[in-house]
């Protein structure tokens, strides 16, 4: 067999592993399971059925609901967010767009891993808030999405589908009302082979009993009132698991605290807690949303032996000795091999024995590469370990690595409590791809993911690039399990960490600026760090830019030695001489071919909550030659949430220092102007205390403005930090106009923040991306003056996402706009009103 088709192999295993719902953590290991959650699993073998769960974003689902279903009801349990949540806001960095999406879904990975159920996604992208849902499935691709749902319903073939949110305004956003209508229309069609007929050739139609709508209006939740409506069924949520120790509202709370990057800690619910379902399609149900689904195993033909096998393991089972159990399990095994493999409940049933098998023996068995990352055509180390760590017989028959013909290991008898380490060498194939997010492998359209692969849809990440394959037998039957390899290493602070194992591109290029913006004609200096993926890579490398833009040199050699070398090489960038807009992309020609070939960046997402996250990206960057004056130049910078605007600022010719308490100390007259990041007074809780320097810097002839902050309960003072950010009293709603061409009316069209330096005027609006903005002004004091009337198709016009005033000799500003994108972005209009607003009064 080559070892391509020995890849192959392995990529299609696992596959079949994620098609069933199987997921895996980075370290392709199972946690290992104290007595009472091994329990629990054995329980869970005598209930067959399944229930998937519908809403919009990370965040939406109700932990505590599902929470209950999978480890109360016992079912198999999925939730499918039909977004990564690619559009919203950052908490903890800077990251936007698609990056904030890789890291939403690790934390829904993560919360899953502490709730029990599984995690799935469609190819939907989340573009920012919709107030319709006729806009967002517009907008996402009605067709694509609604198969999405089907091809879900048809894979994991739920008895019940649950949905967050209704299909109509009462969702409160055009993404969740949409997750409603979708889920309901897919409900209706599913089990209809001739719609999405392509997807039979992996899936058989099917059809769920009924479909429920997990009641979420603000009177019924908040107050556990049952909403007035024929149909509900009341289930209680907050029930008391002493297997975990734990309510289900303490671990629905946990799981709801991974979504970190929103700032969604939670407080654990310890009591009563009611959740209503009100059906809204299929059969009635009296009194429970299960009622006349048989759960049991009556349900698959000749299951007999294997509902006496589960009872027997349940019954028998010894929490000081759970390796005691392996032989019944090992018959259950058995028993399940005997019965139709096409079953659904029988392939989940056979993978969830097997996890109890390793769980019971304390099976531990991993394969390490010696290094997080390898590019194609290398070879690479890999350490693969087993630990049987009880006294039941275990041997070790095969140890099967990809690429390599013969097994590493064989029949080798596994002492109890006794680590076996055999290391391999490894080669990767030249022609292995690069690791890459699958559904960020194409160009993201404005509503859509682009995934040929029917495959792989659905899936909350990639199967592992690589596998060790592990051949045990155990009780005189043969198990074999695959391990995805990943990297571990020991953190002198954190401990044992792991990463996954990624291939990496033989080059790497990385721009300093994504975007480059020339305010007049002087050239500007690009730099790029190039890194070596690999030892003994040499080339040139050059940067392709839009006619009439120009490039000095035209390129540069490079010569790597060794693995992750780098080196900084600088170009000279001079821009057009008309305003214009294009891109700089990076290409590289590798010896000794001299062909030049567009190349890829490297941009790794770190965070402590997740598994670290690397992403190859193209290496490339907006051009921008704007028209545009700036009279500002001393900028100090208040950080709040994350966001990129310093570096838009310096890119305009600011020097922007970030303050702090000992800056603000220090004095603020120097500077032209204060910026304060996106909710900052949200997240800062030293700003309460400095306030009053910050009001006296703008009555004695500052520039203060204040980028959005959010309302809400979560914080003190609705929200707020301070009970007032200006020098006169103004409130925040969640007023927003969420169309990005939305028209832009000059309410005070002589005012200076709309004439000076830069004369602004419509054009100046257009290419604006995902929103105009968010979380604008409310009310205000009579001495405030609103620039700006907007609003989106159909509604009221707002006139709070730019407010103005005087204050002694200075000028204080809050702003909804969303500059916190569009100046990352490179959109030129932003900029110069920006510019104007740092600059006014000059």
């Amino acid at each position: 067999m080559t070892n391509q088709l020995l890849l192959r192999c392995f990529y299609a295993f696992h596959l079949i592993l994620s098609f069933l719902g199987v997921q895996t953590v980075c370290s392709g290991q199972n946690k290992p399971a104290a007595s009472g959650t091994i329990l629990q699993g054995l329980k869970k073998l005598n209930v067959v059925g399944t229930v998937l769960y519908v809403a919009a974003h990370p965040d939406d689902e109700n932990t505590q609901m599902l929470t209950y279903l999978a480890n109360e009801r016992k079912l198999r349990t999925g939730y499918l967010a039909l977004t990564r949540g690619d559009g919203g806001q950052n908490l903890i960095g800077p990251e936007q767009g698609e990056y904030i999406g890789v890291i939403r879904t690790q934390e829904l990975l993560a919360a899953r891993r502490i709730d029990g159920p599984e995690q799935f996604f469609s190819r939907a992208y989340d573009f920012g808030f919709s107030k319709s849902t006729d806009e967002a499935v517009k907008t996402w691709g009605r067709d694509q999405v609604l198969g999405d749902v089907v091809w879900m319903i048809r894979k994991y073939q739920p008895d019940v589908i649950i949905t967050r949110f209704p299909p109509d305004p009462r969702a409160g956003h055009g993404h969740h009302s949409a997750s409603g209508y979708l889920a309901e229309e897919a409900f209706k069609i599913a089990n209809d082979p001739t719609k999405y007929p392509d997807q039979l050739a992996f899936v058989k139609p099917w059809q769920p009993r009924r479909i429920f709508w997990n009641v979420f209006i603000p009177g019924a939740f908040m107050s556990n009132k049952r909403p007035d409506e024929a149909g509900v069924i009341a289930v209680e949520t907050g029930l008391y698991n002493p297997l975990f120790g734990k309510s289900y509202g303490e671990l629905a709370a946990e799981s709801r605290s991974q979504h970190k990057s929103q700032g969604f800690g939670a407080t654990p619910n310890r009591g009563v807690k009611i959740d209503y379902l009100l059906l809204k399609g299929g059969d009635t149900a009296p009194s429970d949303p299960f009622d006349g689904i048989d759960l049991s195993w009556k349900r698959v033909s000749g299951s007999e032996k294997v509902q006496q096998l589960v009872n027997q393991a349940i019954t028998t089972f010894k929490p000081d000795e759970p390796a005691a159990s392996v032989p019944v399990l090992v018959q259950l095994y058995k028993a399940l091999n005997q019965l139709d493999a096409s079953n659904t409940y029988v392939k989940a049933k056979r993978l969830e024995v097997e996890i109890l098998i390793q769980q019971c023996l304390g099976l531990w068995f991993e394969s390490n590469p010696m290094e997080y990352a390898v590019a194609p055509g290398d070879r690479i180390q890999v350490t693969s370990t087993a630990v049987n760590r009880s006294d039941l017989p275990v041997k070790l028959i095969g140890l099967h690595m990809p690429g390599v013909e013969k097994d590493t290991v064989t029949n080798l008898i596994l002492k109890p409590n006794d680590v076996a380490q055999f290391t391999t060498t490894v080669s990767i194939p030249a022609n292995q791809p690069i690791t890459q997010p699958y559904w960020l492998e194409k160009p993201v359209s404005k509503g859509l993911f682009q995934v040929n692969d029917q495959t792989l849809i659905g899936l909350p990440e990639n199967p592992p690039a690589f596998t060790t394959q592990y051949t045990f037998d155990i009780g005189g039957e043969k198990f074999t399990f695959s391990r995805g390899w990943s990297y571990k290493e020991t953190d002198p602070v954190d401990g044992e960490i792991y990463r996954p194992f990624v291939v990496q591109p033989a080059v790497m290029a990385n721009l300093a600026e994504r975007v480059y913006v020339f305010a007049d004609n002087t050239p500007k200096t690009v730099d790029v760090v190039v890194r070596a993926g690999r030892s003994g890579v040499s080339g040139s490398l050059k940067l392709e830019v839009p006619a009439g833009w120009r490039v000095e040199p035209a390129q540069i050699p490079y010569d790597f030695k060794q693995k992750s070398q780098e080196v900084r090489l600088s170009f000279r960038v001079f821009p057009s001489a008309a305003y214009s807009e294009g891109k700089l992309r990076v290409m590289v020609s590798e010896a000794p071919a001299s062909q030049a070939t567009y190349v890829s960046s490297l941009r790794v997402i770190a965070y402590k909550h997740i598994p670290t996250q690397t992403v190859f990206p193209a290496a490339e960057a907006r051009l921008v030659k704007l028209d545009i004056k700036v009279k500002s130049k001393n900028i100090g910078y208040i950080a709040g949430a994350g966001d990129e605007i310093p570096a838009a600022l310096q890119q305009i010719g600011c020097t922007v220092t970030p303050l702090g308490p000992r800056e603000i100390n220090a004095g603020l007259a120097g500077f032209d102007a204060i910026v304060v990041g996106v909710r900052a007074y949200n997240t800062e809780d030293w700003l309460r205390y400095y306030q009053s320097k910050l009001m006296d810097y703008v009555k004695n002839g500052g520039r203060m403005i204040v980028q959005y902050v959010t309302p809400g309960s979560s914080f003190i003072q609705n929200g707020l930090k301070v009970s007032q950010m200006g020098p006169y009293p103004f409130t925040v709603g969640r007023d927003r106009v969420a169309e990005e061409d939305a028209k832009m009316t000059f309410l005070k069209p002589q005012h200076p923040l709309l004439n000076a330096p830069n004369k602004i005027t419509d054009q100046d609006f257009n290419g604006w991306i995902q929103e105009r903005g968010l979380y604008f002004a409310q009310e205000w004091d009579k001495a405030y003056q609103p620039i700006f009337s907007a609003h989106d198709t159909n509604e009221a016009p707002k006139e709070g996402s730019l407010l103005y005033c005087q204050y002694g000799k200075g000028h204080f500003m809050y702003t909804g706009l969303s500059f916190f994108r569009e100046l990352p972005a490179g959109v030129p209009g932003a900029y110069r009103l920006f510019a104007n607003m740092i600059s006014v009064g000059k």
